[in-house]
């Protein structure tokens, strides 16, 4: 028995210390085995020291649970920090299967991870909270939350957290563009629960048109499904809507074959138009032959219990149509609280909140904004050009020689992107042909620049910035760059590893944050998607197909998700989708 006790005890603290370097074998020749379990972490006391002196850690704040918070609580390795995470719920949603799941093809459950699970396995003083943040105070660094359950567990609960380090990553909203009945009638497609409700709400439009005492108008309309929108996630949906139509119900539901319609409404001249000419056109042509109504220069006006007004962007004309069920997918919107914040702390009139290089918000001390909440306000090379050239004349000669300029020209490229873009684009490797764009004669270029010639060659660069795009991609890499540079905080306090200060002495402490594009997808339906990676290489097919689901599959957060996603895939090739309405 007492062996069994022990044996327990060693399972239990296996368990709770996952990492193997923390299990020691001391084997013995005469005597058996030894097992002597070790942690590698420092004691803290209930006062925060370390046993080794005070050692007070710092209070950070995580708002939001989605790619750019997830990603960063994943990432984060420094038990520098007492971390408590705020977020409405208490999961990580891999949104870009959300349109899989309005159709039953993956299941809502396998694409869910708890966060307590993840941060659970993370050997850091990590606490979360279900509750919602509806204000930020920033002058006396506090958040204030409340929960929103049931009143029979007891009503709102409302609490207030200190923070010495805040980092918002709640996201954003559908934008409806004031458009009057979108919130009353329409769905969306942001959350699991948005997910949900448009699978019920298909088969209930199915089921409804198929009673008996119906008007064959009645059912053309409850069977007409609207998208709105021609992005990624509209364009996916329709695609999925289609698949379940013509592969599913259309065998549950054959008398009503005849009604069904999908329509998809852009107010564009062209739907993907963030892809490749070569995918937009693809699309379109593939939609047409589908049956899916496309139409181009639609702008939604109204939006009624029974019918939808647009106008054509061309002609003014406003025409309404009856239909069953509307899905709104037309971009982001802020929230309210972050429209509060950034109220506050002075950045008026902005759709999202502004941050440097660093993620760090502008105007506002200790306090980071990453994903889809924030963009990075990248700083002009003309607003330094000054400070830039004082910092590379280094013998305050008032002109720069060649030397002088390859100096310096690696940490501009570092500190300002769009000057590495422009480069790029130009093909020169080492800022030389800046020199040569001086002068208009390239063979009478000078050897030294003087403050107008150096000007004039950094006169373009500023043309290329461009802003990052609100997907998941983008938030997920500010979410492990930012863990990186909380991991290495310390030691880059001593020895910064970034460019220099053109505006201070010394150099920043990391490098500024660089998002790395590696390609996106646009499922298409029927086994097909188009693929547009770098390097301009465009696929487009069944193979393109494959590689979607590879990629998605590789990027899920743990092994259960990533083997309850296969399974739902395999279950749909085998059994097709489940139309049972739950």
């Amino acid at each position: 028995m007492r062996g069994y006790k022990f044996y327990d005890r060693a399972i239990q603290a296996f368990r709770d210390r996952s990492l193997l370097s923390k299990i020691l074998v001391i084997g013995t020749v005469s005597s058996g085995s030894i097992v002597a379990f070790s942690d590698s972490r420092p004691f803290q006391s209930i006062n925060g020291d370390s046993g080794q002196g005070e050692f007070k850690k710092k209070r950070v704040v995580v708002l939001g649970t989605g790619w750019a918070g997830t990603s960063f609580l994943r990432n984060l390795k420094s038990n520098s920090y007492e971390v408590q995470v705020v977020s409405p719920r208490n999961y990580f949603a891999f949104t870009p299967l959300l349109p899989s799941v309005t159709n039953g093809t993956v299941e809502a459950r396998s694409i869910v991870e708890p966060i307590r699970s993840i941060v659970r396995k993370k050997d850091m003083d990590i606490q979360f909270k279900e509750a919602e943040c509806y204000k930020i105070d920033a002058e006396n660094k506090k958040v204030y939350c409340r929960n929103n359950e049931a009143s029979n567990l007891g009503g709102k609960e409302e609490f207030a957290l200190d923070y010495d380090i805040l980092i918002i990553a709640m996201g954003a909203r559908p934008n409806t563009f004031n458009t009057p009945g979108v919130v009353e009638y329409a769905h969306f497609l942001k959350e699991v629960e948005h997910a949900l409700k448009i699978r019920r709400t298909v088969i209930d439009c199915f089921e409804r048109a198929s009673l008996p005492n119906l008007s064959d108008e009645e059912r053309k309309r409850i069977l007409h499904f609207v998208v709105v929108g021609g992005g990624p996630s509209g364009v996916e949906f329709a695609a999925e809507l289609h698949d379940f139509v013509v592969e599913d119900l259309t065998k549950l539901y054959p008398s009503v074959k005849e009604f069904i319609k999908i329509s998809l409404l852009e107010a564009g001249d062209n739907i993907l138009n963030m892809f490749d000419k070569r995918i937009t056109a693809f699309a379109e042509e593939k939609f047409k032959r589908d049956g899916i109504h496309l139409k181009m220069g639609s702008m939604v006006v109204r939006l009624s219990e029974k019918e939808i007004s647009t106008k054509d962007t061309a002609t003014g004309q406003i025409s309404s149509m009856p239909y069953g069920m509307v899905v709104w997918s037309t971009g982001i919107g802020t929230r309210p609280v972050i429209t509060d914040f950034m109220k506050q702390i002075g950045q008026k009139n902005r759709r999202v909140l502004a941050t440097d290089e660093w993620l760090r918000v502008e105007g506002c001390e200790s306090v980071y904004a990453l994903g889809d909440c924030a963009t990075i306000n990248q700083r002009k090379v003309m607003e330094d050009i000054t400070a830039i050239f004082s910092k590379a004349d280094k013998n305050s000669t008032g002109k720069l020689n060649e030397k002088d300029f390859q100096d310096v020209v690696e940490d501009i490229c570092e500190r300002y992107p769009q000057v590495q873009i422009y480069l790029n684009k130009l093909q020169s490797k080492n800022g030389n042909i800046l020199l040569k764009n001086t002068e208009e004669d390239p063979k009478k270029a000078s050897k030294e620049l003087d403050i107008e010639k150096f000007t004039k060659a950094l006169s373009e660069v500023d043309s290329q910035m461009k802003n990052l795009p609100a997907t998941a991609q983008v938030a997920s890499q500010q979410g492990v760059y930012l863990a990186k540079c909380f991991n290495r905080m310390e030691q880059c306090e001593k020895h910064p590893e970034g460019p220099l200060r053109f505006r201070g002495t010394g150099r920043h402490r990391f490098r500024p944050f660089r998002y790395k594009h590696f390609g996106q997808f646009a499922p298409l339906g029927g086994e097909q998607t188009a693929a547009q990676l770098p390097g301009d290489w465009v696929s487009i097919g069944q193979s393109s197909q494959w590689l979607w689901y590879s990629v998605y599959a590789s990027k899920q957060v743990s092994w259960r998700t990533r083997y309850l996603v296969i399974s739902d895939w395999t279950r749909r090739f085998i059994f097709g989708r489940d139309s049972s309405r739950i």
